[in-house]
């Protein structure tokens, strides 16, 4: 994954070097800012380049809720992990309910830090198949990685993106939570199982009348049905 920029974004000196430190060994290129406002300076001046934003929730200036809502107004697909040391489930709930593709709770392994950059960006920059899937008017384009419902286009942040595309993929076939959770969201995620249920009401209110495929399962999970 080398050659791919990382945008930190952390109040404090020492966390930024510490996460640098450890990403630039994997030969990622770093932009760094200090609080919310020169995140999004960076942000706009370079936003061809960040492949992935590594983002503090508290922050002067601007907190990390207010930067993430206004690059998810610009750009849905932009992997963005959040760094917070609260770890109340309303605000990963939240968090979630705004685009965020991960949470990283305070204090953190380094070493499990890289491992979620690397796998999210795996997912997003070197996965991308070439193929579509089609079913009942729903569309996806993996190449350009787009959505369309009857020949409406829908946008969809990554995350919602990639659980559509695991259920049109397993048609007809239950999936539990925690299945959905570790193929997903590419790791063994020890948060609320919930977050699956929030990502599931946006997309089938995107979706539409078309969102009735996607039937929940008591007791196990999801199924995308067509039967």
């Amino acid at each position: 994954m080398a050659n791919l920029t990382v945008l930190v974004v952390d109040d404090e000196a020492r966390m930024r070097k510490l996460i640098k430190d450890f990403l630039v060994k994997k030969d990622y290129k770093i932009l760094e800012a200090e609080d919310g406002e020169k995140a999004l300076n960076i942000y706009n001046e370079n936003k061809n380049k960040i492949n992935l934003i590594l983002l503090d929730v508290m922050m002067p200036k601007l907190d990390g809720w207010s930067v993430l809502r206004q690059i998810r107004e610009d750009n849905k697909e932009l992997p963005i992990i959040m760094l917070t040391a609260r770890a109340e489930e309303q605000d990963e709930l939240f968090g979630f309910e705004l685009g965020v593709d991960e949470y990283i709770s305070k204090p953190f392994s380094p070493k499990i830090l890289v491992a979620r950059v690397e796998a999210l960006l795996k997912r997003t920059v070197s996965q991308k198949l070439s193929d579509t899937i089609s079913i009942d008017g729903i569309i996806m384009d993996n190449d350009a990685r787009t959505v369309t419902v009857d020949g409406k286009n829908i946008e969809m942040s990554f995350r919602e993106y990639e659980l559509l595309k695991y259920l049109m993929e397993n048609e007809n076939i239950a999936l539990s939570r925690d299945k959905i959770l570790n193929i997903v969201w590419n790791y063994d995620y020890y948060g609320d199982s919930r977050t699956i249920d929030s990502h599931i009401k946006k997309i089938r209110h995107k979706l539409g009348k078309k969102g009735k495929h996607i039937q929940t399962i008591r007791g196990i999970g999801y199924k995308f049905e067509t039967k």
